[in-house]
């Protein structure tokens, strides 16, 4: 399909799980991916290219930078200016469930950086790119955690929160350059992570009861949205939240 036909994309945090499926999905719609990641993201572009798609792969640390700006650079000299960044890297799978009051302040700072900040840094190093293009669309992952609150999870749920900030502020900052700035919050997906985990179990089930259609999300489940909010279809819409999760919450 050609959707997006010779658009640019990023897709940070894509060597695996639902990043992976962003690339993959993006690249399937026509578009030149970039699958960006701290680890090896030959598997996921190598696929890509082997489906008939088109896409490189880029190490990079959203929390850096001078990598944020190599990547900039690398893109713009391998595929063109960027037109669509995925703010998808995040740290959530590896997060151990605690009270809040066991929360170190390393702990905390460690999935602010990454989760709050990283799509500030991204945000920042790719929009000189999407200026030259005169358009962009940026999408920011959150989580629907933050709309209903999680126990035990303090620091997650409060990075997705500030990423809902960020969206509604750049949304303002960002429309004279006709970039648009919106958001996913994701309901509870089984990438490989969270299909590995004890501890998602009761979590899992307690989705399943909340939402519309009884079952598994997957990241498949995701694409639908990332198409629409990348595309020229979502040229209107700027500042908003997509709320992805089988209809667990209805507001």
């Amino acid at each position: 399909m050609d959707r997006l036909k010779e658009k640019v994309a990023v897709v940070t945090g894509a060597a695996q799980g639902i990043g992976a499926a962003y690339a993959k999905g993006l690249a399937s719609q026509g578009a030149r991916v970039v699958v960006c990641d701290l680890v090896d993201t030959s598997a996921v572009v190598e696929e890509i290219n082997g489906d008939g798609g088109s896409a490189m792969g880029v190490i990079a640390d959203v929390t850096d930078d001078d990598s944020l700006n190599n990547l900039v650079a690398e893109v713009e000299t391998s595929f063109g200016p960027i037109e669509i960044l995925v703010n998808n890297a995040a740290i959530f799978a590896s997060i151990q469930f605690k009270p809040f009051t066991q929360l170190s302040n390393e702990e905390w700072d460690a999935v602010m950086r990454v989760n709050a900040r990283g799509p500030f840094q991204a945000t920042k190093a790719v929009l000189p790119s999407m200026q030259k293009n005169g358009r962009g669309k940026i999408i920011n992952i959150s989580s629907g955690t933050f709309l209903r609150g999680a126990p035990m999870f303090c620091h997650y749920v409060a990075s997705k929160g500030a990423v809902v900030g960020q969206t509604r502020a750049l949304s303002r900052e960002l429309g004279a350059s006709n970039v648009c700035v919106n958001c996913i919050m994701v309901g509870l997906t089984e990438s490989e992570g969270v299909a590995a985990s004890k501890q998602y179990d009761m979590a899992r089930s307690a989705n399943h009861n909340m939402r519309v259609f009884k079952r598994d999300m997957m990241p498949d489940d995701l694409l639908g949205a990332i198409y629409f909010l990348a595309s020229e279809d979502s040229d209107f819409i700027s500042g908003q939240c997509i709320n992805v999760d089988g209809g667990a919450l209805n507001y």
